[in-house]
């Protein structure tokens, strides 16, 4: 029984956990903390730190490290199996379903349109982290200009494109058109 119960409170982990780790956490603590009641609120705390030092995501790191508390080396793989098993399933059916469409246009240019927004949402977390390390805890939050950032930067991009303008170059100008958009809004 309590395999069944690690697989299945780890599965509900690896599928919801939209975010990353640190996104995960919350779900983590209430699955293993206060639903279960498989560590104190101390161990969970330890549960983090070990899970941020060890190499790997911090999601399958607390899986792993709660099932081997929990029920030794099997139950190390049994929690960790259920956090793993929705990322397995949705790549493998993505990846299955890219191959067998790869070759249409329409995939393509879905697939060329979606980079530059990418490159807007990496850049835009970099910028805050950039921010808060120069700025420190008085830096303003970057939420807001995040989302319009992104939003001039992919209706830019895509006006830009239209006119077959170099790719470079045009994500150049969007990033500044969106930094120019920052600080004039002041958000």
């Amino acid at each position: 029984m309590i395999y069944l119960q690690l697989f299945l409170s780890f599965l509900q982990v690896g599928m919801f956990s939209v975010g990353g780790g640190y996104a995960a956490m919350p779900l983590i603590q209430s699955q293993v903390v206060e639903q279960h009641g498989w560590l104190t609120m101390q161990e969970f705390t330890d549960l983090i730190t070990i899970a941020e030092m060890t190499p790997g995501p911090i999601a399958v790191n607390s899986a792993t490290f709660v099932g081997l508390r929990i029920a030794q080396v099997p139950g190390a793989i049994i929690a960790t199996l259920g956090c793993i098993t929705p990322a397995l399933f949705f790549v493998s059916l993505l990846s299955y379903i890219y191959r067998k469409y790869k070759d249409i246009s329409l995939l393509q240019s879905v697939l060329a349109c979606l980079r530059p927004v990418i490159v807007a949402l990496i850049f835009g977390a970099g910028l805050s982290i950039l921010s808060m390390v120069v700025f420190g805890e008085s830096a303003k939050t970057l939420a807001n200009a995040d989302w319009i950032g992104i939003g001039s930067f992919a209706s830019a991009f895509f006006v830009l494109r239209k006119l077959k303008w170099n790719p470079i170059l045009t994500m150049c100008l969007c990033g500044v058109a969106g930094l120019g958009l920052h600080i004039l809004l002041g958000i």
